[in-house]
């Protein structure tokens, strides 16, 4: 059988408004712009992608077969692995050879297929390390209280509240090695938030999560498009992907 075209009238609604329904259309307003980006391991091609944008303040979902080479785009776009070839451009900005800090202080973070909790610290102490430009981290500075005190208490105040919204302010004190599979999905989600990101990149958010933590994954996840941050995650359910994509 052979495959129906695609639709090409354009959309009507969302940040995605007057975008013609066409592979390659260009984005009224794209946030992360990525050219001629390839990527392989030997003979395996991994990551061939031509051009493709992501629009501000929308959700895409990134999809595909195991092995399609989901993961390794969000290595190459992060900075954790280096491409063959290619260029990418963050908010008009240049990001290649971008270092994963850097990119994270300049509004661009991720989570892990994996999730990266520090398990012998507690769920507060994980989400105050999310915070950026932090006075206490400098050596000299950090031996001097009264120059970090106060920005400490409100990074404490923020990650408190962030707890609260993701319901894990109950596990405040709990080490992050105790807590279940899904809840650290929340955690990592939830610790994504104390850098303020414009981009926000979930590598399968909802994998292996009960379903009433999913259905709680998923309306934070729609919550973040509501405060205009862009999201851009990959998932195998198409039933969430239908739910949460522009």
């Amino acid at each position: 059988m052979s495959a129906e075209p695609e639709p090409t009238t354009a959309t009507d609604d969302g940040p995605l408004s007057g975008v013609a329904r066409e592979p390659g259309s260009a984005k009224p307003d794209p946030l992360l712009v990525v050219d001629g980006t390839r990527r392989s391991f030997g003979g395996l091609v991994a990551v061939d992608v031509d051009h493709v944008e992501f629009q501000r303040g929308s959700i895409t979902g990134l999809i595909g077969p195991n092995g399609a080479g989901k993961t390794t785009f969000f290595n190459l776009l992060t900075g954790f692995d280096t491409p063959d070839t290619g260029n990418w451009a963050f908010d008009g900005n240049p990001i290649r050879k971008a270092s994963p800090y850097r990119l994270a202080r300049s509004a661009m973070v991720r989570t892990f297929q994996l999730t990266k909790s520090l398990t012998r610290m507690t769920v507060l102490e994980n989400m105050k390390l999310g915070a950026l430009n932090q006075r206490g981290e400098s050596v000299f500075a950090g031996l001097l209280k009264p120059l970090w005190r106060d920005q400490e208490r409100e990074i404490e105040q923020r990650a408190e509240g962030l707890l609260a919204r993701f319901k894990l302010d109950h596990m405040r004190d709990e080490f992050a090695g105790n807590l279940s599979g899904g809840q650290r999905k929340l955690l990592e989600m939830a610790r994504t938030l104390m850098a303020d990101p414009k981009l926000i990149m979930l590598d399968e958010p909802m994998a292996g999560v009960n379903p009433a933590l999913t259905q709680s994954l998923l309306g934070h996840v729609k919550d973040l498009r509501s405060e205009v941050r862009t999201v851009i995650f990959v998932q195998h359910d198409m039933g969430v992907v239908n739910d949460i994509s522009d």
